[in-house]
């Protein structure tokens, strides 16, 4: 039985839960040439991966490889790979060889709350004022691999391929037990994918397999909001004076009021690290004098853990990669950081640093400004504040774009209220 949790809004903007498409007739004939198998992550070339996820034009720096292998280096503890690979069969149409990889589906299972989360800094986050629906803590989930720390995610496939993709791996899971994990064999009791956009036709493709299979194997599916990235849309070939004028007056006035007074201090300047690991230490030091107890880095196993993904992060991106350490500098003090994903047409704003002695500077503020100016420079159309709806982030024009979540309950996991009549 499909359901909403109380109040929700839709998953998507004018989108319906109701609404699929019946194809998957259509998708369970060109399924049943493929073949789903579980494989470890390490196990995975780099180029076999990276050219799975450059066929999906959804897939973003946190579905490449290198974001997952840093996030398995540094959070393999909390989680249990469940990798899967769908490859072709001897059967396959256009001309696939038996065995080629078809598509990735990057998962990992665990508890939905493990008692290690609180010291670890490893709980799934979503935005608090949502309504959604409650698991059990003790619910073994799958969900995408990375899901702690990446804000979005995906299949790794061609768009035309994801119908199939999407009923094999379902009828996959609705059979996993002791085959998929021999070390954990209690079947999944709930399947929780979350950060898919709307527009990724990955969710439709997989709400219609699991729909399809829903009655019969008694599972509640749930495809409902999970949080907002606020996008700002940059206007092709505008300076940042041009941009500042699609603002509204008052935003408009602050913005340059306190530009120039950070300038009267001195220079301000922008600065990409040149070389971003020897560099760390002063962002993370920027991160903690912010948030302190709060932030990413304290001296406990949760900031240890943290220091290892980012850092592992940079090196496996290499220079040439899309992340990027930014400093702030007004004359010859640092007064903030940030850190970045680039691709040709979004920039990404994935955290920052800031010097709370410098606030009369409003150095988030001008971080801010600095990072859209370059991002214009580069030529930039978006760019994405990524998950949560803090207020600064609607100053510079964003517009929410949500992220979904689809969740698949087995019968036992459903609140009274839910049973099948």
């Amino acid at each position: 039985m499909t359901t909403l949790a109380p109040d929700a809004e839709p998953a998507c903007p004018g989108a319906s839960d109701a609404r699929r498409p019946d194809n998957t007739k259509g998708a369970a004939q060109v399924a049943a040439a493929l073949a789903v198998r579980g494989t470890a992550f390490g196990d995975i070339p780099r180029a076999a991966w990276d050219r799975l996820a450059a066929a999906n034009a959804w897939a973003t720096p946190f579905s490449s490889w290198a974001f997952q292998r840093a996030w398995w280096d540094a959070y393999a503890g909390s989680a249990h790979d469940q990798t899967l690979i769908v490859s072709a069969t001897a059967g396959s149409a256009g001309g696939r060889e038996a065995g080629e990889p078809v598509a990735i589906v990057p998962l990992m299972h665990r508890h939905e709350v493990e008692p290690s989360d609180a010291d670890q800094a490893t709980k799934i986050r979503h935005a608090d004022d949502l309504p959604l629906t409650a698991v059990p803590a003790t619910a073994k989930a799958v969900f995408f691999g990375a899901s702690y720390h990446a804000d979005y995610a995906t299949v790794l496939t061609a768009p035309e391929d994801l119908p199939a993709v999407a009923a094999v791996v379902v009828d996959h899971l609705a059979s996993a037990g002791i085959d998929v994990d021999p070390g954990h064999p209690t079947p999944w009791d709930v399947v929780d994918l979350r950060r898919l956009r709307c527009g990724d036709p990955t969710a439709e493709a997989f709400a219609t397999a699991f729909g399809a299979r829903e009655m019969a194997e008694g599972w509640t599916l749930n495809l409902e909001r999970e949080d907002v990235c606020p996008v700002v849309t940059l206007p092709a070939g505008a300076s940042f004076d041009d941009f500042l004028g699609t603002l509204d007056k008052k935003a408009r006035h602050e913005i340059r009021r306190k530009i120039r007074r950070a300038r009267a201090g001195g220079e301000l300047r922008l600065t990409e690290s040149s070389d971003p690991l020897a560099d760390l230490d002063a962002f993370i030091e920027l991160h903690q004098k912010k948030w302190r107890a709060d932030g990413l880095f304290p001296p406990t196993p949760g900031g240890a853990a943290s220091r290892v993904f980012i850092k592992r992060l940079f090196e496996l991106c290499g220079g040439s990669g899309p992340v990027r350490l930014s400093f702030l500098t007004i004359g010859e003090r640092r007064v903030a950081a940030g850190i970045q994903f680039t691709t040709p047409d979004t920039w990404m704003f994935y955290n920052a640093g800031i010097d709370p002695d410098a606030r009369e500077l409003s150095p988030g503020v001008l971080l801010m400004a600095e990072l859209i100016r370059a991002a214009l420079g580069a030529g930039a159309r978006r760019f994405d504040f990524l998950r949560g709806d803090e207020p600064y982030k609607y100053e510079w024009g964003s517009v929410d774009e949500p992220i979904q979540r689809l969740l698949v309950r087995r019968e036992h996991v459903r609140g009274p209220s839910e049973a099948r009549r």
